[in-house]
C-alpha cells in the first residue's frame, strides 16, 4: 500500500523472487517428490524450500562455490525459530502489511515471467487464489522472522568506548576498504497541484459514495476500477488494520472515528484523497475498504516546475545564491531543505554515499561525474506517489577509496560495532531458544555440521 511507511527492509530468507523466472522460463524445473526435512516449533521445512532457494541464488548470479545445502538449511532453521517465537511472544504482523508486500512482489514476478500463467506454472499452482494463499503464508512467516529479530535487538545500544574497543580489535591488515564516497545535496521542485485538480478528485469520491449509498453500487467494484492504491486494488481496497499498523495518521484517525457500515467523507493524506468504508469492528482491529485518488498535475504545472528549477539553477551557477540557501528557500523536499538539501542514508543517517553501492541509479548518473561544487542539469524525479518532480543536485565533497579511519568514518565504524553487538545478541538468543523449542531434523540433514546446536547433542 503506497501510504504505508516502509522504513523496514524485508527479512533474509525469503526464497520467492522474481529473478528466478527468467531462468525458469528457459529451463522448466523438474518435479520431485517433496518431503519434510525439519520441524521447528509449529513450522515445517520442506525439501522444496532448499531447491527453490538454490534456484533463486543461481538465477541472481550469486557465487555458489563452497555453498552447501546444509548451510541453507541452517538458515531456514533460524528463520523458523524466529517466526515461531514471534507468535509465542505475541508479536503481530497485520494482514494488510503482508498483502501490500505480496502484491508488489507478485507484480514484479509477473513482469519477469511474462504472465501470471507462467508464475503459476513455475510454482505448480492451479490458480491465482491458490498461489496467493501459498505465498501469503511464506511472506507472513518471513515478516514474523524480521519482527522477532528487531524485537531482540531493539534495546541494544553502543557506547563510544565500545566503538573504540571494537575498532582497535580489528587488525590493521583486516580493516575494510571504503569505496569512493560523495556527499550529495538536492533541490526538488514539485508541480503545484491546482485547487481545481484537488476538487476534481474530491467530487469524484463524493459521487462514488453517493452512488453506493443511493443506488447500491459496489464499493468493491469501484475500488478495483478507480483506486490509485494499486496494492489493494486486487482485494477491492480491503485492509485489516490496527492502531499499531504503519498507516498514515490521518487514515487511522478517520477509520477509528467511524461506525460499522459507514462510508467516510473524502479526506486527505500525503498520498492523495481517500474514502473509507468500515466493514467490521473487531475490538481494536478494523476491517475496511478504501479508495484512493491522487490529483494529477497538469502539463502546464509540470512545465512551470521545470522553469522554476532552471531559474534556481541559473542563480546558483552565477553565484547569486548558495546551493544550501536555495534549498532552504525553494526545495519542496521537507526532509532535506532545512539541512541545505543534504541527503542521508535512511538507515544509518550517514551523509556519505559509496558510489558503487548507490541504489538510486538515476541519482548515480547525475553525480558520478560531477566535480565538487558543480551543479547538475535538471532531471526528472519520481516521488513515492509516482508523480513527476524536478531536481538538481550538487556534490559537496568527495572522498577517494580508502581504508576505514576511526575519526573520519566514525559513523560507519559505529554502525559496524552496533551490528556486531546485535549479531552477538541474536546468536545468544538463538542458543537459548533452541534448548526451549521442539526441533526435529530428518534424513541426511542430521549429518550436517551446524554452527548452532540444532541436533541438541
Amino acid at each position: 500500500m503506497k501510504f504505508i511507511n516502509k522504513k523496514l527492509s524485508f527479512a533474509l530468507g525469503l526464497f520467492l523472487g522474481c529473478v528466478a523466472f527468467t531462468q525458469a522460463q528457459q529451463t522448466p524445473p523438474k518435479k520431485k517428490i517433496d518431503g519434510v526435512i525439519g520441524v521447528v516449533g509449529n513450522y515445517v521445512i520442506l525439501e522444496s524450500e532448499i531447491d527453490k532457494t538454490l534456484e533463486e541464488l543461481k538465477a541472481q548470479g550469486a557465487p555458489m562455490e563452497g555453498f552447501s545445502r546444509c548451510q541453507l538449511f541452517g538458515k531456514l532453521l533460524e528463520d523458523k525459530l524466529f517466526a515461531h517465537h514471534a507468535i509465542q511472544d505475541s508479536l503481530e504482523v497485520a494482514d494488510s502489511e503482508v498483502n501490500s508486500f505480496m502484491d508488489q512482489q507478485i507484480e514484479s514476478m509477473v513482469e519477469y515471467a511474462g504472465s501470471m500463467k507462467n508464475v503459476l506454472t513455475f510454482y505448480n499452482k492451479k490458480n491465482v487464489e491458490e498461489f496467493r494463499e501459498y505465498f501469503f503464508d511464506i511472506v507472513k512467516s518471513n515478516k514474523l522472522t524480521q519482527k522477532m529479530q528487531q524485537h531482540i535487538v531493539e534495546k541494544v545500544e553502543i557506547t563510544p568506548e565500545e566503538v573504540r574497543q571494537f575498532f582497535n580489535a580489528i587488525p590493521k591488515s583486516e580493516l575494510p576498504t571504503i569505496g569512493d564516497e560523495v556527499e550529495i545535496a538536492e533541490i526538488v521542485v514539485k508541480p503545484v497541484i491546482s485547487k481545481e485538480q484537488k476538487q476534481k478528485v474530491i467530487d469524484q469520491l463524493k459521487d462514488m459514495k453517493r452512488d453506493i449509498i443511493e443506488n447500491g453500487a459496489s464499493f468493491f467494484s469501484k475500488a478495483v476500477l478507480f483506486s490509485d492504491d494499486k496494492a489493494s486494488v486486487p482485494n477491492g481496497g480491503f485492509y485489516s488494520i490496527s492502531k499499531k499498523d504503519p498507516f498514515a495518521k490521518e487514515f487511522k484517525d478517520m477509520a477509528y472515528t467511524m461506525a460499522e457500515g459507514e462510508i467516510s467523507e473524502p479526506f486527505e493524506t500525503d498520498f492523495g484523497y481517500h474514502i473509507i468504508y468500515l466493514e467490521k469492528i473487531r475490538g481494536q482491529q478494523l476491517d475496511l475498504r478504501h479508495i484512493l485518488l491522487i490529483p494529477k498535475a497538469t502539463e502546464e504545472a509540470i512545465e512551470q516546475a521545470h522553469v522554476k528549477i532552471e531559474g534556481i539553477r541559473e542563480k546558483i551557477v552565477k553565484g547569486e545564491i548558495s546551493f544550501s540557501d536555495a534549498a532552504a528557500a525553494s526545495s519542496d523536499d521537507k526532509e532535506t531543505r532545512n539541512n541545505g538539501g543534504v541527503l542521508r542514508d535512511p538507515m544509518s543517517q550517514d551523509p556519505l554515499f559509496e558510489l558503487n553501492k548507490m541504489e538510486d541509479r538515476e541519482l548515480y548518473a547525475l553525480v558520478a561525474n560531477l566535480k565538487v561544487g558543480e551543479v547538475s542539469k535538471s532531471a526528472y524525479k519520481t516521488d513515492r506517489k509516482g508523480d513527476r518532480a524536478y531536481r538538481i543536485v550538487t556534490v559537496n565533497s568527495r572522498k577517494p577509496e580508502h581504508q576505514v579511519d576511526f575519526a573520519e568514518d566514525y559513523t560507519k565504524v559505529k554502525n559496524m560495532a552496533l551490528n556486531d553487538k546485535q549479531g552477538k545478541e541474536i546468536a545468544k538468543w538463538i542458543g537459548t531458544k533452541i534448548d526451549e523449542t521442539y526441533v526435529n531434523i530428518q534424513g541426511e540433514y542430521r549429518k550436517c555440521t551446524f554452527k548452532n546446536n540444532w541436533i541438541k547433542k
